[in-house]
């Protein structure tokens, strides 16, 4: 039986988070999961893109956490401090933390994430308009750059495509402009 396939029996077919029956998905509990059913659960999109920190946290639909918190599964447990860390900031979520019990292997197992430290807030590379960059788009800059170090300037109006973002810093990006690799701050171009 595939660890999927166990993860749909422990759960009677709905993700383990928030109940729901729809598009449901294996994710493996960070850091040191290897796949098996004791270190992965069973869960629908909407949760996976927010615990993988692909969309902003929607408070609303955390609030299965109530009732997942109470699991007798490890890493819904893990997975459930975790989430209410990262929305420590609602009073809800901070007084779940307050009543909520893990064994020490299971509090360090959660801690490794680093969630308790997070304000929970995801931030993400954005325009001069604030709109939301990703990998692979085309940008337009709105001013003229001097590049640091060279004698190429990128005039207003010069399409950078398939850009790339700066994991660390998200006030840059890169992208070629004349066949040059250059970081450009995202305060200077608007997504084409």
């Amino acid at each position: 039986m595939t660890t999927e396939q166990k993860l749909n029996a422990r759960s009677n077919g709905s993700c383990e988070l928030c109940e729901s029956k729809e598009s449901l998905s294996v994710y493996e509990v960070p850091p040191h999961s290897d796949g098996n059913e004791d270190e992965s659960i069973l869960v629908c999109e909407v949760c996976k893109a927010q615990l993988e920190k692909r969309v902003a946290l929607d408070a609303n639909h955390w609030a299965c956490l109530n009732t997942s918190m109470w699991s007798e599964v490890r890493a819904v447990k893990v997975v459930s401090w975790r989430m209410l860390n990262r929305l420590k900031t609602n009073s809800w979520a901070a007084d779940a933390i307050d009543m909520m019990y893990l064994e020490e292997d299971q509090l360090t197992w959660a801690r490794a994430a680093g969630d308790e430290e997070d304000s929970g807030e995801i931030q993400f590379h954005k325009d001069s308009n604030g709109t939301i960059l990703q990998s692979g788009d085309t940008v337009t800059l709105i001013k003229t750059l001097e590049v640091k170090g060279s004698q190429v300037k990128a005039n207003v109006g010069v399409a950078v495509r398939n850009i790339r973002l700066v994991h660390d810093n998200i006030e840059q990006i890169e992208g070629k402009v004349d066949g040059q690799q250059i970081v450009i701050l995202t305060k200077f171009v608007k997504k084409s």
